[in-house]
């Protein structure tokens, strides 16, 4: 019964509440032990939690509950409910790849490597249907083939979609710039940048001026001050 059931502790509470019928048939119904239920009623268990309606969310009917109020050893049959089946979570198949496309996924693979490392190999194998020693030894050139890989997009290869390959990358672009973002670096245009203290640059130390030179320059300014001021003098020397 319990897989049929939408949200069991939910609904243990709202028949612990609402009825009168026994821990046992509660349990059953629900798909809980006897104990969480006298858990539930003692207040226990679920405290936090609010009752859900059998009855209204299409699990069981008045009659099955009218039932079971009437005789103890009755136990309710749940109604399959339409809500419950709009919520059960739908697992993708895994993709199926053509085995005459099977041998261009080393190109899809070096595509991803060369022009999207921000892609994860969880990603990548997910959308080509490979593994991830498979895209390792792809990036590490320790493929059987490796002399003969090329980039190729997957898209062209008939691997995926555009649609799906467009989806894949803008999420993994976002991942890598929260992660970035985390770090608090970022570069004019946008993207990230590491720190000096991680690329092993050293930030340069602006240039002091000695005193002497301070000293100099200082001369200098006034001859040639004294030549500005004194030329138009000296020329009617000449």
């Amino acid at each position: 019964m319990s897989d049929q059931i939408l949200m069991p502790k939910a609904t243990a509470v709202w028949l612990v509440d609402n009825t009168s019928l026994t821990f046992e048939q509660i349990a059953d119904f629900c798909g809980l032990h006897r104990l969480e239920v006298r858990g539930i009623a003692d207040g226990e268990v679920a405290r936090d939690i609010r009752g859900a309606d059998p009855i209204a969310n299409g699990q069981l009917n008045r009659e099955e509950l009218d039932k079971a109020g009437a005789d103890s050893k009755y136990r309710m049959v749940a109604q399959k409910s339409r809500h419950a089946e709009l919520l059960k979570p739908v697992k993708k198949a895994p993709r199926y790849t053509p085995v005459s496309r099977r041998q261009d996924r080393p190109d899809a693979i070096k595509w991803f490597v060369t022009h999207h490392p921000e892609v994860t190999d969880a990603q990548i194998a997910r959308l080509l249907g490979t593994t991830k020693s498979t895209i390792e030894s792809v990036r590490t050139r320790a493929h059987w083939n490796s002399a003969n890989i090329k980039a190729v997009d997957p898209v062209t290869l008939g691997l995926t979609t555009q649609i799906d390959l467009d989806a894949l990358v803008r999420k993994a672009a976002d991942k890598k710039a929260k992660d970035d973002a985390r770090k608090g670096i970022v570069a004019p245009d946008g993207a990230t940048l590491k720190p000096a203290s991680e690329t092993g640059v050293e930030a340069e130390e602006p240039e002091v001026e000695t005193d002497e030179e301070a000293a100099g320059h200082v001369n200098l300014k006034t001859v040639f001050q004294d030549r500005d001021d004194h030329g138009d003098d000296m020329d009617d020397e000449d």
